[in-house]
């Protein structure tokens, strides 16, 4: 009998080598390389096929298209992130920390679907059907008509699908779980992973049905096994938050049938999750107005316009390598801003210890919170409390200017909603209306660090 070849391949990014080695040359990460059989999936040699392949009609590009069905679930949040709902034969991975509350927006988005007469599949690889029904009872969903079952063979699944009509809905909790005959290989494995999700993904590109499968993450926050499912699927959706606070943020990665880094956030509630149509207000609802260091920031997510304060405190370090934390924010973009500080605003900053944070948990990635961190930063330098009323946004250059940033309009609008009466930025550009608002335009940062320190009750410490 001749010997089974094997290759060794990376758990993590997937990547294949002919030997085992400590280190992924590929992710970097340490044992993560297993032995895997190499007659399917990843690492597979090519195969003897006999005959020739068939020719596929060609169409032209122009032509008449139809918009793709859409069913939505009623839940707004969810529907926004998803682009209006979910899209008839995608396929979509979401993935969240575990106990998040994944699984628990799912069955509610599986309740709400069945409510309105929808066929919904909840297969879970994780709980049993009893374990299931009881939180369904618990968030007081245990009437609805949702199909459940417990399996993590893929073939089973794909059998029961098949056995009957397709569905509108099949969720499989979690894609990890599952494996399949084809591959010689444990459940949670790379090969294991890609082949069970490009049968699931096969499955709703001939049915029709929308399919939802559950991806565990890493310690660094990212969708465990190999980043081909990813591209794989037509949308990603991330389950974020923190333990710590009652809203959750669902955020969408990619989306090839709506906008990407559109965001939904909820309340963690002891009857699940509840959503919230104003997250503006629920992340300014505890703000310290009379406090320096904290400012306001108007930015935008996706398509929507969130305010959320920055928090920062700057104390003198007793080390002599000053302490350097963030929450919410990139860490580089900090240092970067501490850099143009001191040497184009000419700040003494960079010798204490600065502490930023997101209040409420927000992560915010967007260029145009860096006048709101600087203006936080020297507000608790200076000792100076921002006016309460005001809100900041603008990106800052290297050579210490402040430019303009998109969806202006929609920012100071946003603003203006929630009783704030003025803005600080760069120069709006020209199709931007401030409405209402009085907004304080500066094309250099020296000049905005000025008018904090002119109001502060110590003096900053400049060159």
């Amino acid at each position: 009998m001749a010997k089974a070849k094997s290759s060794f391949i990376c758990q993590v990014c997937g990547a294949v080598y002919t030997r085992w080695q400590g280190r992924c040359d590929s992710c970097g990460d340490w044992n993560t390389i297993a032995e895997e059989l190499t007659d399917s999936g990843v690492g597979a040699g090519p195969k003897s096929v006999s005959g020739t392949g068939r020719a596929v009609p060609l169409v032209p590009l122009a032509g008449e298209t139809e918009s793709a069905a859409r069913i939505e679930t009623g839940i707004a949040e969810l529907d926004r992130v998803l682009g209006g709902g979910f899209v008839m034969g995608s396929a979509i991975l979401v993935g969240g920390d575990p106990g998040i509350g994944k699984s628990t927006l799912l069955l509610q988005a599986a309740a709400a679907l069945a409510e309105r007469g929808r066929s919904v599949v909840y297969v879970s690889g994780e709980e049993a059907v009893g374990q299931i029904r009881l939180r369904a009872q618990r968030l007081g969903l245990g009437d609805r008509n949702v199909a459940l079952a417990s399996e993590t063979n893929a073939e089973n699944i794909l059998a029961t699908l098949a056995a009957g009509s397709p569905p509108h809905l099949v969720i499989i909790d979690s894609i990890q779980t599952l494996w399949t005959d084809r591959v010689e290989s444990a459940p949670g494995t790379v090969t294991q992973v890609r082949t069970s999700a490009q049968a699931l993904t096969r499955y709703a590109k001939k049915s029709g049905a929308a399919v939802v499968l559950v991806g565990h993450v890493t310690k660094d926050g990212q969708i465990a096994g190999p980043r081909v499912v990813e591209h794989m699927v037509d949308a990603v959706l991330y389950f974020e938050g923190d333990t710590s606070h009652t809203f959750r943020i669902l955020r969408g990665v990619k989306n090839r049938f709506g906008a990407t880094d559109e965001i939904g956030v909820f309340e963690m509630t002891s009857l699940g999750l509840k959503e919230v149509a104003n997250p503006s207000a629920l992340f300014l609802d505890q703000r310290d107005k009379g406090a320096s260091g904290s400012a306001v920031f108007a930015g935008m997510e996706g398509t929507r316009p969130v305010l959320v304060e920055i928090q920062a405190l700057v104390s003198p370090s007793p080390l002599g390598t000053p302490r350097r934390a963030v929450v919410g924010w990139d860490s580089s973009r900090l240092s970067m801003v501490l850099a143009v500080l001191e040497s184009r605003c000419g700040v003494r900053i960079g010798a204490n210890d600065i502490y930023l944070n997101v209040a409420g948990g927000l992560k915010v990635g967007e260029p145009a919170a860096d006048l709101a961190v600087a203006a936080a930063l020297i507000s608790s330098l200076t000792n100076a409390p921002l006016p309460p009323d005001a809100v900041y946004f603008g990106e800052i250059s290297l050579a210490g200017g402040v430019r303009p940033v998109v969806h202006a309009s929609l920012r100071l609008r946003e603003a203006q909603k929630l009783g704030f009466s003025s803005a600080i930025t760069g120069r709006l550009g020209t199709g931007d209306k401030a409405g209402g608002i009085v907004v304080s335009e500066f094309s250099e940062l020296a000049d905005l660090v000025g008018r904090i320190a002119a109001n502060g009750r110590k003096a900053p410490t400049v060159d």
